[in-house]
């Protein structure tokens, strides 16, 4: 992505820490957590790698089509997925938009918007609107209710895998995450 590198490096710490809890997650004994916790793993890692900062590692002409052959596979699933589960609408859209991300990154210079690497404006403005209502109402999900309830310490034996309030703040870093690789798209 476009940017400083330190910003970079911020962004793939984030998302690499996120995808290495989303695999802590798939050893969950609920089945719903392990279903989820891998596309957010797939997610976290992938954003991690598009993260890395282009004076650092500039990927080969060809990985931009396989990320988004990789992704686009991962939309089919969630598109297949979505009947049973509507939480997979979102899984479609974060995996639609990394494919939109990849295709406007292998885009050669000059090409929609002037040079290589940008996007679309609408389609990268109706991500950005999208991801930042996403964060804004995940980040209202984390504001606690009420006191009084079983504290955070993990009583009544859940897992680090089994936590609501865990898998939430990182569906949160990944949408702050998604929206600033859009905003430096």
């Amino acid at each position: 992505m476009h940017g400083p590198a330190s910003h970079g490096w911020l962004l793939v710490a984030l998302c690499a820490a996120t995808g290495a809890y989303c695999l802590l997650r798939m050893r969950s004994h609920v089945e719903e957590q392990r279903r989820a916790a891998g596309g957010e793993a797939l997610m976290g890692f992938g954003m991690a790698v598009m993260a890395v900062p282009t004076a650092v590692f500039t990927p080969p002409s060809w990985a931009w089509p396989g990320y988004a052959a990789v992704f686009g596979a991962a939309a089919l699933h969630a598109l297949w997925s979505v009947r049973a589960d509507a939480h997979q609408l979102h899984h479609l859209v974060g995996s639609s938009a990394m494919v939109y991300m990849a295709a406007a990154m292998a885009a050669p210079p000059g090409h929609a918007g002037g040079h290589g690497g940008s996007g679309i404006p609408l389609v990268t403005g109706m991500l950005l609107l999208y991801f930042t209502g996403y964060v804004l109402l995940s980040g209202v999900r984390l504001v606690p209710v009420a006191a009084g309830g079983a504290g955070i310490g993990g009583v009544g034996g859940v897992g680090w895998g089994d936590r609501p309030e865990l898998a939430r703040a990182c569906r949160l870093s990944m949408g702050i995450a998604m929206v600033a690789m859009l905003l430096t798209l």
